[in-house]
């Protein structure tokens, strides 16, 4: 199988709050994720559309679309449990479990950062085996699908950086239509409908394992954001 480890920490920078590292770090996402052989064509090219624009715009341009894009709705949240619990009392417990999981493996969270938060789940992965990341990110293929179109139906360029996860998983590639998709005139967000279809599909991520003999290198995940 595949070690698609440097892959999965480019795909969580790019989804990350955009800051100077990123900045600083498009050169060499730009040489490598639009050329990996996972990716169709259509896949590399939207890609290279979102590696360009958050090269040519101003930072602050971009911090505020990345908020406008995925903190104005839960349907395109990148805190993966608002997909399967919602706010209610069962996401409090699939949030320690997984805190857990990350720890079995020596990474540690930063303060005020959450642990279903996409980005830093793909760090995660990027940690792991590749057949131990295959199977984890299988786990979420159906949220990031979900996620993916709708961020596909508001045109943004920020679906290309999540749509690339779905071959990563082994599943079909979102449609070329849907990834240059133009956003619907006088389109409301709306946050229910993606709430209602995920909320008896719970996302157990059962792939996880006790680690090996030996400590894995402690690494420290830095929030970044604005505080929600």
């Amino acid at each position: 199988m595949k070690d698609n480890r440097h892959i999965f920490s480019m795909l969580s920078a790019l989804l990350d709050y955009p800051d100077q590292s990123l900045i600083d770090a498009l050169a060499e996402i730009r040489a490598t994720l639009p050329t990996h052989q996972a990716f169709p064509p259509a896949t590399r090219i939207a890609l290279n559309a979102l590696v360009d624009r958050l090269a040519m715009q101003p930072l602050m341009d971009s911090q505020e679309e990345y908020v406008e894009t995925f903190d104005r709705g839960r349907a395109t949240s990148l805190y993966l449990f608002e997909h399967v619990h919602g706010e209610s009392r069962e996401r409090g417990q699939a949030m320690v479990d997984l805190l857990a999981m990350y720890e079995t493996k020596g990474l540690f969270l930063g303060s005020g950062e959450l642990p279903d938060y996409l980005p830093v789940f793909l760090e995660f992965l990027a940690q792991e085996t590749p057949v131990q990341a295959y199977q984890l990110l299988g786990e979420i293929a159906d949220i990031i699908r979900a996620i993916a179109t709708k961020l596909a139906e508001r045109g943004t360029p920020y679906c290309s950086a999540v749509a690339a996860l779905l071959p990563l998983a082994g599943e079909l590639p979102l449609t070329m239509t849907a990834l240059v998709a133009e956003p619907p005139p006088n389109q409301e967000i709306d946050g229910q409908t993606l709430d209602k279809e995920w909320q008896d599909e719970p996302v157990s991520f059962l792939g996880a394992q006790a680690p090996a003999s030996g400590q894995a290198q402690p690494i420290q995940f830095y929030d970044k954001r604005p505080t929600r």
